[in-house]
C-alpha cells in the first residue's frame, strides 16, 4: 500500500485577488473586491484531487471603489461587519473534472449563515518562481444568491426595478506557494 505525500500550500496575497460582481438596477454590474483575505490548501499526491481548502475574507476590507457604498455593505443592512467580521469557506471535496478543471464543493459562511456551494476551479499550472518558490495558480468562479446568506436589503425604483440583483458572481484569481 502506498501513501500519498501531503503538501501544504499558502495563499500568496500579492499575486491573488478576490472579486464579486452584482447587477445594479438590472442594467449594469458593480464589481467589488476584498483587500484582506487568506487561504490555505492541503494537497495529497501529484495533482490537486482531494485537496482541502480553507479561505477567509475580512468584511471590513470590502472595496467597491465607492466609500459610501463600502460603508453600506459593511453595515447591518448587508454584511454587518461588526457582528460578522469574516466570510469563510471550507472545502468538502475537490474533484478533478478534466486536465485543468476541478469542481470544489464546500461550506460558505456569510453573516452567520452557512450553505453548501459549488465552485469551479480552473488550474493554471505549477511553476517555480525566480526565488525557488513552487507556485500553483487557479481561477475560481461561482454564483451565490445573496438572500440565502441573509443579505436581504433591497430597494425598488419608481418604475418598479430592483436596485441590487440577487445573483452574486464570485471570481478569485489565486496563487498558492508551497510551504
Amino acid at each position: 500500500m502506498t501513501t500519498q505525500a501531503i503538501s501544504q500550500w499558502n495563499l500568496d496575497p500579492t499575486h491573488s485577488e478576490v472579486q464579486f460582481k452584482v447587477k445594479h438596477l438590472v442594467i449594469s454590474t458593480v464589481t467589488g473586491n476584498f483587500r484582506n483575505f487568506s487561504a490555505s490548501l492541503e494537497k495529497h499526491g501529484d495533482d490537486f484531487s482531494g485537496a482541502k481548502v480553507t479561505f477567509t475574507a475580512q468584511v471590513n476590507s470590502i472595496d467597491t471603489n465607492q466609500a459610501d457604498r463600502d460603508g453600506h455593505l459593511q453595515s447591518p443592512e448587508f454584511f454587518d461587519a461588526a457582528q460578522f467580521p469574516t466570510i469563510e469557506f471550507v472545502s468538502t471535496s475537490f474533484e478533478k473534472k478534466s486536465d485543468s478543471v476541478y469542481a470544489v464543493k464546500g461550506h460558505l459562511t456569510m453573516k452567520g449563515i452557512t450553505k453548501e456551494v459549488e465552485l469551479t476551479a480552473e488550474f493554471g499550472g505549477e511553476m517555480v518562481d525566480p526565488w525557488g518558490n513552487r507556485k500553483a495558480g487557479f481561477e475560481v468562479s461561482g454564483l451565490v444568491k445573496r438572500e440565502e446568506f441573509g443579505l436581504t436589503w433591497s430597494a425598488v425604483t419608481e418604475a418598479g426595478g430592483i436596485v441590487v440583483g440577487s445573483d452574486v458572481k464570485l471570481l478569485f484569481n489565486v496563487q498558492f506557494v508551497a510551504a
